[in-house]
Formats: structure tokens, C-alpha cells, sequence
């Protein structure tokens, strides 16, 4: 087993992570951007490492800083957690040549299913149903078209090639939206995965999204745990799991259980991982596999009793599953919530802001994976997430009840959270009787009645001054280390003192985010949220309907589409393609 372990992620994951860590007596290890430095998941490890500067939003992303933390450390491996280098068979061949033990599947394992296409095609041959569409890449929208109309019908849904969690997920349902499906999917398979490439499927309009957790060592054992239902979701990503899921008997139970397993032989996988797939009509088809733990592996956790994230160190260490399939018994039932930064009400716009206040809701069978406290920043640069709330109880209507009861103990300061739509959406007769809830959450006006008011700002906020940087050299035990310091700047006979002016980093007043773009009696129309600019649709001089696309703004990993509240000429334009906007900033104006 590993004396010490590096986690390359930041949040609530990397807690989990060295929670399995520290009961099995490793040394943990963090990294943390320039925008973490204070963050709870590098306090929380024995040890933290700067993986900067640089953009905050690409430091977990810099494989040879990583890899550097990981020997100045004396760590023997490298767990990814999920996202950022979780599915990069490259970052898993760099820790190999670098003589540390990636805790992952193998990089072969990576690359074959972390194709879309590549997985499709594998899993074609080995005999697992997969829903119809393309194995291979499709190039252009002329050849996109072509394939829809000779093979597969409308609606279809346009993927990216290596895309996962929502990301490169587009639907066309008539010819007239295909070129903007294939291209939104094509350039977020491009930012996320740096992989343009697409293929086409036939969209199933309303299915179920059911999912089963393997685990696969390297002695030839390979099991499942059941399976996870992640239907409820907003965009192509989810917002709640549970387990088991409900539309699923044990016949169907046992075959998807299968087709889990057949998949992960498929490609010699070892270690944790998830194949998802859809279920339409009592038809269950192979959609992806997931090469890493899960967001919501938790309520899988709550069913079985089994520690995912241990059993996943165990195999990279090279021993055997601590259970075989005849040990796995699921009891009970586990429902997930997301707890995101995100104003349902505004079609689940990000939210950013700082956590004024933060308590956690506790009782029987609760538990809560966060990795923010009170004071933290939920910045755009991140995901949303704050906190993932999970109960477990006997059944699905009591689990139900418990998860509303917990929903509304949780106590989050400062920013709009999901908590309200949570508890709405887990009482409505639609959540009873097990469906997917998708009229409920493509309502805009049944989201309205989880409108929130805005957040106070907090008193560090608004007391907050210049912020200085003084670097300092200090001995410990006969070593001496160069300190950087940053707080603020110190009192002289009472007064504060104003910082150099290239040391001083005033924090923006916050304003108030909404969920679309705003138009102001002058015709300008501003920007809800902070991000980059992904397109541009229109150009100064264009006339456009109300509801005309202006531009799309990526915030929090999710693109977002400004249009325009009202018809009129575009007079000003003030954003470009790869720039970047503000909350408040004028896009355009159009009178």
C-alpha cells in the first residue's frame, strides 16, 4: 500500500478523497491555484502545493507542476479525482514515465472508451446494444446532413467525440437546428477536451438515465454495484441521483449489470468506473463509459456500504477487490442532490458570490461531501457545486422525505443556491411517481417560483481593502523557506496603510447577477454573469427579432445564451469571440 498520495483536484472531491486516505494511514497531499491559496481542501491535506501561476481556471490542468508537487512531496501516486486529468490517458502515461502510479484505469483503457466513437464501436463488437447512430466521426454539416436524413431521422443528438458530463451535448430536433447543434458541440468538444470531433445519435426524447458502477482489478475481477438513476437533469447534466433506480426490476437489474461488465472486460479496464446508458421503452442502450469515480458514486456508497474510493486505491496498488459479486447486497435507498451555485429561476443561471454563512444539515442517515465553508468564493472560474447532500433510507418515499427535511436545515449565505428548487421539485407528484421531471424543469414558469432574493453582501466585503503581497524569508528547524504573505495592508499608529500600486488587488464591488441579458430604457443590453466570450452571432448594423441569440458567454463550465429583449437595430456591439465580459458590461444596444 502507498505511504503518501497526491490528489490533483480541488473541492469537495479532494476531501473525499483524503477522507479514504486518512483512514487508511496515507500522507495527503493537495494542490491548489493561485485563486485556492486559502481554500479548505489545502489546509485540509498534510501537505499543499502551488500549481500556478497562470490562469486560475487551467492550474489543475498543468500536468508538469502536478508531477513536480508530486516528487517534491515523496507521493507514490496520483489520484485525479474527477474532471480536470481524471479521463487523460496522456496525464496517466506522464505519471507512469515519471514513476508514479496513476489511480485510474490504464491509459490504453482511457483511450479506448474516452472516445465516443472508438467506445461506440468496441462496444458494438462485443455485442453491447448502443443507440443508433454513427461509430465513426462526422466532419461537416453537409455530411451530418446527409447521415440524418439516409439513416436516422430527426430528432438527433449531435455529441463530441470524448465529451462527458453534459459537455458537447446538442440536440437538433428539425434540419433548421442542425448547424447550430453540430457547431455548439463541436466548440465545446474543443475547450473541454481539446477534441472538435463529433459523431450523430438518435436523440430518445424522453429516456431514462441509468447508470452502473464497475469495479475491475488486476487479477481478472470484475463486478458491479448496481445501478444509479441520474435522470433529473438541466442541460445534459445532472442534478439528482439515486439508487436504485426506480423504473429498474431485477431482471432489467441484472442484464444492465452485464452489460457493465462486458463493457468493462471489453477493454481490460481496472479500477472504478461507470457505464451509462439509456433506458427507453424497456429497451436499455450503452451510452459511454466514465474511466473515474463519479460525481454521485455516494449514493451507491449508501446502498452497498462499499467505500468506491477505497476499493479504487486498492487495485491501483495492485491487490485484489476486498468483495466478489455474491457479497454485493443493496438495502435501502440513496438520493443525491447537487447543491450548485445556480438560480433556478433564471433558467439555472450561475450564481457566483461569496458564502456569508454555511451550516449543514445532519441527523440519521445524512451525509454531506462540500468543500467550502463560510467566507469561501464561488467563483465563475469553477464549477458551481457547493455541497453534494445525500441520504439514505428504507425506501424511496421515506429517503424522499428525509432528503426534503435535510434540504431545508441546510443553511448556505450570501449566494442563490439550488436548495429551493430541490425541495420543490422532490414534492411534485412527477417526482413521486418516479419520472424523469424534464416538462417540470424546461418550465420557465414553473421555475420562477423559486426566485430569491438578492444576497447581502458580507460586512468582509464590504470593509474589504487593498489587499498587499510582502514576501518574507523564514527558518524552520535549521531550513530556511521564502513566505509570500497576502492580507491586508498593516495598521501604523491605528491607520491603515495603502499598498504599493503594484501590490494592491482591490476585490470588484459585487453586483447582482441574473440569469439573462437585461435591456435598459436606453437600449443597452447587459451582461447577467461573468465570463468568456464563445460566439458572436450577430454584427453591429443587424437587425434582430426579440429573442435573436446575440452571443453565448461560458460561465462555471456552462455556455450561455444572451438574446436580445427586445426587436430592434444593433447600434453597439462591445463583445468579440474569445474576449472577456463582466457582470454589468454592456454588450450591446439595440434600438
Amino acid at each position: 500500500m502507498f505511504s503518501k498520495v497526491l490528489v490533483a483536484n480541488r473541492g469537495e472531491i479532494a476531501i473525499r478523497v483524503f477522507r479514504t486516505l486518512e483512514e487508511l494511514g496515507i500522507g495527503t497531499v493537495a494542490v491548489y491555484s493561485e485563486t485556492d491559496r486559502d481554500a479548505p481542501h489545502a489546509r485540509r491535506a498534510d501537505e499543499a502545493y502551488l500549481v500556478g501561476p497562470g490562469p486560475a481556471n487551467q492550474s489543475y490542468l498543468v500536468v508538469d507542476k502536478i508531477i513536480e508537487a508530486a516528487k517534491k512531496s515523496g507521493a507514490e501516486a496520483i489520484h485525479p479525482g474527477y474532471g480536470f486529468l481524471a479521463e487523460n490517458a496522456a496525464f496517466a502515461r506522464s505519471c507512469d514515465e515519471a514513476g508514479l502510479v496513476f489511480i485510474g484505469p490504464p491509459a490504453d483503457a482511457i483511450d479506448a472508451m474516452g472516445s465516443k466513437t472508438r467506445a461506440r464501436e468496441l462496444m458494438k463488437e462485443a455485442g453491447v446494444p448502443i443507440v443508433p447512430g454513427t461509430t465513426d466521426p462526422v466532419d461537416t454539416v453537409e455530411d451530418a446532413a446527409r447521415i440524418v436524413d439516409e439513416a436516422i431521422g430527426y430528432p438527433v443528438a449531435i455529441k463530441a467525440a470524448g465529451g462527458g458530463g453534459g459537455k458537447g451535448f446538442r440536440v437538433a430536433m428539425s434540419a433548421d437546428e442542425l448547424e447550430k447543434a453540430f457547431e455548439g458541440a463541436a466548440r465545446e468538444g474543443e475547450k473541454f477536451f481539446s477534441d472538435p470531433t463529433v459523431y450523430i445519435e438518435r436523440y430518445l426524447p424522453d429516456p431514462r438515465h441509468v447508470e452502473v458502477q464497475v469495479l475491475a482489478d488486476s487479477k481478472g475481477n470484475v463486478i458491479h454495484l448496481g445501478e444509479r438513476d441520474c435522470s433529473v437533469q438541466r442541460r445534459h447534466q445532472k442534478l439528482i441521483e439515486e439508487s436504485p433506480a426506480p423504473a429498474v426490476d431485477d431482471a432489467m437489474r441484472t442484464r444492465i449489470g452485464e452489460i457493465g461488465t462486458e463493457a468493462a472486460r471489453a477493454v481490460g479496464y481496472r479500477s472504478a468506473g461507470t457505464v451509462e446508458g439509456l433506458l427507453a421503452d424497456g429497451e436499455y442502450f450503452f451510452l459511454e463509459m466514465n474511466t473515474r469515480v463519479q460525481v454521485e458514486h455516494c449514493v451507491t456508497e449508501m446502498t452497498t456500504g462499499i467505500d468506491i474510493v477505497r476499493e479504487q486505491i486498492r487495485i491501483a496498488a495492485g491487490e485484489e477487490l476486498s468483495i466478489a459479486q455474491d457479497d454485493v447486497r443493496l438495502g435501502g435507498h440513496a438520493i443525491e442532490c447537487r447543491v450548485n451555485a445556480e438560480d433556478a429561476a433564471k433558467n439555472f443561471a450561475p450564481a457566483p458570490g461569496t458564502i456569508t454563512a454555511y451550516s449543514e444539515p445532519s441527523g440519521p442517515g445524512v451525509r454531506v461531501d462540500s468543500g467550502v465553508e463560510a467566507g469561501f468564493e464561488i467563483t465563475p472560474l469553477y464549477d458551481p457545486m457547493i455541497a453534494k447532500l445525500i441520504v439514505w433510507d428504507v425506501d424511496r418515499d421515506s429517503a424522499t422525505r428525509r432528503m426534503v427535511r435535510a434540504l431545508r436545515e441546510f443553511e448556505i449565505g450570501g449566494v442563490r443556491s439550488l436548495i429551493p428548487f430541490h425541495i420543490g421539485l422532490l414534492q411534485t407528484e412527477q417526482w413521486a411517481r418516479g419520472e424523469t421531471c424534464r416538462d417540470l424543469i424546461e418550465d420557465r414558469e414553473w421555475l420562477k417560483q423559486f426566485a430569491q432574493p438578492k444576497p447581502e453582501p458580507s460586512a468582509a466585503e464590504e470593509e474589504e481593502g487593498p489587499q498587499v503581497e510582502r514576501s518574507y524569508a523564514v527558518e524552520v528547524s535549521g531550513r530556511r523557506f521564502d513566505v509570500k504573505v497576502i492580507g491586508a495592508a498593516p495598521a501604523v499608529n491605528g491607520v491603515a496603510q495603502a499598498a504599493p500600486a503594484a501590490a494592491a488587488r482591490k476585490p470588484p464591488r459585487r453586483r447582482e447577477r441574473s440569469g439573462a441579458g437585461g435591456a435598459s430604457a436606453d437600449g443597452a443590453l447587459v451582461s447577467p454573469i461573468q465570463g468568456t466570450v464563445l460566439r458572436v452571432a450577430v454584427e453591429k448594423g443587424a437587425d434582430v427579432d426579440e429573442g435573436a441569440l446575440i452571443c453565448v458567454i461560458e460561465a462555471m463550465k456552462m455556455e450561455n445564451e444572451i438574446t436580445a429583449p427586445t426587436a430592434g437595430k444593433v447600434e453597439e456591439l462591445n463583445v468579440s469571440e474569445g474576449g472577456s465580459v463582466a457582470t454589468g458590461d454592456t454588450i450591446a444596444v439595440i434600438k
